[in-house]
């Protein structure tokens, strides 16, 4: 979709774009040094080489488009740069400031990767290095901040929040509520929320309850590869409103195979004794 797309140059928009699409030039190559649409002068001769420039930025990562796209359009990132991108959620100890990392999942659409406070969460600082692209749900507001408090580092990826891109495609509510709305369910981890993946540490963290981490770590692994999932939604749909749905439209992942199960007994023993006092993300 990125050679498609105009919307990362100055003073071109939603409106423009399309007037762009509509006036025949379909990709950057058809771009000629007069624009296709009416432009400031000031601005015609930066569009053409800011067209170049792009084109040449192909081949070194997101970094260049990431920075010139807005939050609700990074999905267009998505088809050319899939195979150095990550899904990934955390799980912490609350909301506020002093919260702790307690387990993060990654996956790459391939490989499904776990780390566990206390066992080899310091292993995720040089994993996560491998991507220059991560996916989240509400990840600009929480999980980078806390990733990046808790390690010291700064995530230099471009980053494709789908609370964002959901948003403008009228889904809302949450992970939770926007997988329900595009039809997707939980099974065994159906009204397991992060309020309860605080309870789930608690648990284990009290009484070295195996079973408990396990739930935790199903749940916490669920949540980050059924991101592929709606992104691959997201995509399609975005794409859906442009000249070009038959030709980039993307097949839905296959499921993926998660290598913790729920205990449902631990789940329904912890959930008698909640006292909801957490607030929940």
């Amino acid at each position: 979709m990125l050679t498609h797309s105009f919307i990362h140059l100055p003073g071109i928009g939603v409106k423009t774009e399309q007037n762009i699409w509509q006036a025949g030039i379909h990709h950057w190559g058809q771009w000629k040094e007069k624009p296709p649409v009416k432009t400031p002068n000031s601005i015609t001769e930066q569009l053409s080489r800011l067209l170049q420039q792009s084109d040449k930025e192909l081949s070194n990562g997101p970094e260049f488009f990431a920075k010139r796209l807005p939050a609700n359009e990074q999905w267009r990132l998505f088809s050319h740069f899939r195979d150095c991108t990550a899904y990934l959620d955390i799980e912490t100890t609350g909301l506020g400031p002093q919260a702790e990392i307690t387990t993060i999942a990654l996956y790459d659409g391939h490989t499904i990767r776990c780390y566990v406070n206390g066992q080899n969460l310091d292993d995720f600082a040089e994993d996560i290095s491998q991507y220059k692209v991560i996916v989240t749900y509400n990840g600009k507001g929480f999980d980078v901040p806390v990733i990046e408090r808790r390690f010291g580092i700064t995530l230099p990826h471009a980053h494709i929040d789908l609370r964002y891109i959901l948003a403008r495609l009228g889904f809302k509510g949450g992970l939770k509520g926007c997988e329900k709305q595009l039809g997707m369910h939980r099974g065994e981890l159906d009204g397991v929320d992060g309020y309860f993946a605080v309870i789930l540490w608690r648990e284990y963290s009290r009484s070295n309850n195996r079973k408990a981490l396990e739930t935790l770590l199903a749940y916490n692994i669920e949540d980050t590869v059924n991101l592929e999932r709606l992104l691959v939604e997201a995509y399609n749909r975005n794409v859906a409103l442009t000249p070009f749905a038959s030709e980039l439209s993307i097949p839905l992942p296959a499921t993926a195979d998660i290598p913790f199960q729920a205990d449902t007994a631990t789940v329904a023993r912890l959930k008698k004794n909640i006292t909801p006092s957490i607030p929940i993300r």
